[in-house]
Parts: structure tokens; C-alpha cells; sequence
């Protein structure tokens, strides 16, 4: 069904048309995806309140999972079709582009408040989440090819990320029920006179559409990638990273506008440990080859990750009661860098 829809575009015959109806079809694909994530989420903390669960508690759990889905759809569809660099892609290029360009924007729009005790506890966790998905793609029986032919995240690896996932989810609730009093928790919109019957098919529905999303976004990359001579990893990485991540992008405006400014960053902090816990962990394990990590991405994308999230750690360590607007015209420029780099050295 996806290869005969894609054949069916008039690639060959009208290059311009072509291109307007790609480009179309993956900005409706982005908002069809983004639109489905935020209905998830409202579906599931309205269950999860209804549960008796503290909301402090849903907030640091089936809100950031709920805003991480996009991500892992693309990227676990991806594995399963056999499109391993484009399930990494999305998960690394998210990170990426949450620490860089939201953090960024939501900076700009308003400094951000910081509990230093609580965004440097989760913060070094951020940064070594991406430390050791470095490390668990890298080919340490042949490092000196890993820029001639890369490295693999392998499928038990993906298992063990997938239990950490589930430590840090164990460990996010402990922390949240401590720091309760010390944090903005987010609100979130629920359907409060719904049914529970009600609230449940729309769960699903929401999920069936995050799925459907995905799958027709993935053969629409791939020919974006064909078409612009550049590997389908970079294109994840890039666009389809940006949005998978506009939950998070809505959520740090809203909430950067609304002085809210330490729920964006918390929010921006657990969406990265996700995207490489959650995301690559659950994409490398649904495929018994794992995850290929393309020579690109230990030229570009991984050492861009490491540098956003460097410059985000030395930003938090040298401020004292907020991130500065300043600060975020660096994340801005280390954003728009590392992208650049993406597609010029690929």
C-alpha cells in the first residue's frame, strides 16, 4: 500500500509538483502525528487520574511517555521495516533538536527558572544516557572502520535500555513524590465528563492514528532522502526529529509564556532520556539485527548530540536562578550548526 502510493506521485514527470506534493505529504503526516500525540496523552492522564495516581506522579511518567510516542512509532516501524538508520536517526536527531532548538526558543521567549538540586540530578542522567548510546554503537572489535562503516546498536542492547527505562520511570516517580512541593507540575487537558468507556476508545483511536502516521511518513522520507541524494538517517535526524518533537516544542512555548519556564526544562530533560532509553531502546529490540549506525553518525550526529547536551550541561553549571536569553542564542546557534553539518558532510 505505501509503495503504491508513493508510485503513484508524478515524481518523474513534474519535478516541481513532485516536490510540493512530498513536501505536502510530510507536513501532513508531521501534524497528523503531533495532533494524535497530544490527544494520547490527554486520553492517558485522564485514565491515570481517574487511577487515584498523584499528578505530580502522571506528569513524570504518562506525560513523557506520551509525549515521546511519535518518536518511538517512527522509529520502532522503522526497525520492523527494516530501515534501521532511520529509527536511530529520528531518536538521536530528537534529542538533538529538543535540547538545541526548543530549549532555545523557550529560553528566548522568557528566561527559565532552575532548581539547580533537580535539573542537575536529572541533567547528568541526560547526559549519560547519550554518553552510553554512543558507546553501545560504537564497534570495539573494529574501531578503526568506524567511520568507513559505523556500528550497531544490537537487540539485547535495546532490551537492557528498555529495563533502565524502566529504573528511571521507577526512580522519576520516587523523585517527583520527594520534589512535589518544589516544582510546577504540568496540567494537562482531560476529558472529565467522559466516560471511562469512552476515554478508552480514544485511546486506541489516538494510538491507531500515531501508528498510521507513522507508517506513511516512513516510504515519504525514504523517497525525500532518494530525491536530495542524502542517507535516511540524515533526513530523521533532521526533519522527521523536529516533528516527532513538536509535543515538546507546543509544551515549552506554553509553558515558557505562561512563567512556567523549569516545567520546559524538566519536560525537555525527560524527553531526551526517553528518546534514547524509550525510542532506540524499543527500536533495536523489536528487530533481531538491532540498530545500524551508519558512518554519518559517528561524523555528525553523535558528536553533535554529545555537543548540544556539553553546552547545555556548562549553560546549567555557570547559571545561577535561570538560563539566560542569551543562553538560548547558543542553543539556537549549536542547533542550526550541528543540522547544517548534517546535510552538508553527510
Amino acid at each position: 500500500m505505501e509503495k503504491h502510493f508513493i508510485e503513484e506521485l508524478p515524481w518523474d514527470q513534474t519535478p516541481v509538483l513532485a516536490w510540493i506534493a512530498l513536501l505536502v505529504a510530510i507536513a501532513v503526516s508531521l501534524f497528523v502525528l503531533a495532533k494524535s500525540a497530544d490527544w494520547l496523552v490527554t486520553q492517558a492522564v485522564t485514565l491515570s487520574d481517574r487511577s487515584g495516581l498523584p499528578k505530580v506522579v502522571i506528569g513524570a511518567t504518562v506525560v513523557s511517555l506520551g509525549t515521546t510516542t511519535p518518536e518511538a512509532a517512527i522509529s520502532v516501524l522503522a526497525a520492523i521495516k527494516g530501515r534501521p538508520e532511520l529509527a536511530l536517526g529520528n531518536a538521536v536527531g530528537s534529542v538533538i533538536c529538543d535540547t538545541g532548538l526548543i530549549l532555545g526558543i523557550a529560553a528566548l521567549i522568557a528566561p527559565l527558572p532552575l532548581n539547580k538540586r533537580i535539573v542537575n540530578r536529572q541533567g547528568w542522567v541526560q547526559l549519560g544516557a547519550g554518553i552510553l548510546l554512543v558507546l553501545v554503537c560504537f564497534p570495539w572489535l573494529a574501531p578503526v572502520q568506524v567511520f568507513a562503516q559505523g556500528g550497531r546498536m544490537l537487540q539485547v542492547t535495546g532490551f537492557v535500555f528498555l529495563f533502565l527505562l524502566a529504573v528511571y520511570l521507577w526512580k522519576s516517580v520516587q523523585w517527583a513524590q520527594l520534589d512535589k512541593d518544589a516544582v510546577t507540575t504540568e496540567e494537562v487537558e482531560s476529558d472529565e465528563n467522559a466516560s471511562t468507556i469512552v476515554i478508552v476508545i480514544k485511546l486506541i483511536a489516538a494510538i491507531a492514528l500515531v501508528v498510521l502516521a507513522s507508517d506513511i511518513l516512513i516510504p515519504l522520507v525514504e523517497e525525500a532522502a532518494l530525491r536530495m541524494s542524502v542517507p535516511p538517517g540524515v533526513i530523521a535526524a533532521t526533519l522527521v526529529a523536529f516533528g516527532t518533537s513538536l509535543p515538546e516544542l507546543v509544551t515549552a512555548i506554553s509553558a515558557a509564556r505562561r512563567g512556567h519556564g523549569d516545567l520546559a526544562v524538566g519536560n525537555i530533560i525527560g524527553a531526551d532520556i526517553l528518546n534514547v532509553l524509550f525510542v532506540s531502546g524499543a527500536a533495536a529490540a523489536v528487530t533481531s539485527q538491532g540498530l545500524t549506525a551508519g558512518p554519518e553518525f559517528f561524523r555528525i550526529f553523535f558528536p553533535g548530540m554529545l555537543f548540544v547536551l556539553i553546552v547545555f550541561r556548562i549553560g546549567i553549571l555557570r547559571s545561577k536562578a535561570e538560563l539566560k536569553r542569551s543562553f538560548g542564542f547558543v542553543l539556537l546557534g549549536v542547533y542550526v550548526l550541528v543540522t547544517t553539518a548534517g546535510f552538508i558532510f553527510n
